[in-house]
This record gives C-alpha cells, sequence and structure tokens, in this order.
C-alpha cells in the first residue's frame, strides 16, 4: 500500500469497517475480462478470519466464474464526503480489500446459518426464513478471506502532506 498513512492495520477495525459496508463487490476471474459484481451479505469472525455469506440466483455468469475458478477479491467501502484540503480535493473514505476463495453451500444447516447472518447484517436477525419466498431459488456463497486490507481518509484526519504543508507556512 503506497499511502501508510491511510492503512488500517488494526484487524478488528478493518473487520469492522467491512461490517458497515452495505455492499461488497465480488471480483472473479472470467476469460477476457475481470468480472466485478456488487452483492448483499452479511459477515462474521470465525478463527480470526472473516467469513462473508451472499445470496445469488442458481444459474448465471457469476455462479459459473465461481465454480470455474473460486478464487476471488472482495471491495467494500464506506463514502463519506469529498471535500477541500490544503493540496486539493480529496474524498474521505474507509474501504476494504480481501483475497479468498468461494464455495457454494450444499448444507442447508449452513444454507440457513449464511442467510441469518445476512439477515442480521441489514438489523433483521429474527426474520424467520421459511418466511423467504424465493429460499428455494437460490444459491448462497460463503467467501473464507485468507487476506484483507483496510484504508482510510476520515474528515480531520491530517496526512503526512498535510503536516508537511503546514510545517512550511
Amino acid at each position: 500500500m503506497r499511502r501508510k498513512d491511510r492503512e488500517v492495520q488494526n484487524k478488528t477495525e478493518v473487520f469492522d469497517i467491512l461490517n458497515r459496508c452495505d455492499t461488497i463487490r465480488i471480483g472473479m476471474h472470467s476469460n477476457q475480462y475481470p468480472y466485478v459484481v456488487p452483492v448483499s451479505f452479511g459477515m462474521e469472525v470465525v478463527n480470526d478470519k472473516a467469513v462473508v455469506y451472499f445470496h445469488c440466483a442458481q444459474q448465471g455468469l457469476k455462479v459459473d466464474l465461481l465454480r470455474a475458478n473460486p478464487s476471488v477479491c472482495i471491495e467494500g467501502d464506506i463514502f463519506i464526503q469529498v471535500e477541500k484540503t490544503a493540496h486539493g480535493i480529496t474524498t474521505r473514505y474507509e474501504s476494504v480489500i480481501g483475497f479468498g476463495e468461494c464455495q457454494i453451500l450444499t448444507d442447508i444447516a449452513e444454507i440457513n446459518h449464511g442467510l441469518k447472518v445476512l439477515l442480521g447484517h441489514y438489523g433483521h436477525h429474527e426474520y424467520p426464513l421459511d418466511r423467504c419466498m424465493g429460499i428455494s431459488h437460490l444459491l448462497v456463497g460463503k467467501i473464507i478471506l485468507n487476506e484483507i486490507t483496510g484504508k482510510r481518509n476520515l474528515p480531520g484526519a491530517m496526512t503526512s502532506a498535510d503536516q508537511s504543508a503546514i510545517k512550511h507556512n
């Protein structure tokens, strides 16, 4: 990471950023180009690793690509604002990038667990799965993130460039 001053080094904080994201994007291998798709998700930490669950249709390009090559990259971000600084315009944000392997779940207990984690992420912890009309028409994916990094540029945070400008004024 080039901007070490923006790196989030505390793993708990990185997990917290991921957990506060509304949507993640999953990057997959395709024949000619990368394929990236936004998904709703839920996340939990198991054995000090982030585990992400998402749901999708049983068929389609995403499923075909994941079955052909389960190695994925995920990205999540929280946009805060764009503002003027001493050096121009900057975006205030928090973000994560993670790498892992995707499993398409087949065990009903794991599927239900993944869906509960996903529902909980959006504040519906107690919603009964038997009320989900389309549950028989979906797949649940599970991504165990072997690597994850975080980055942030928050309002009020002084970068080394900002500190240097103050010293020289």
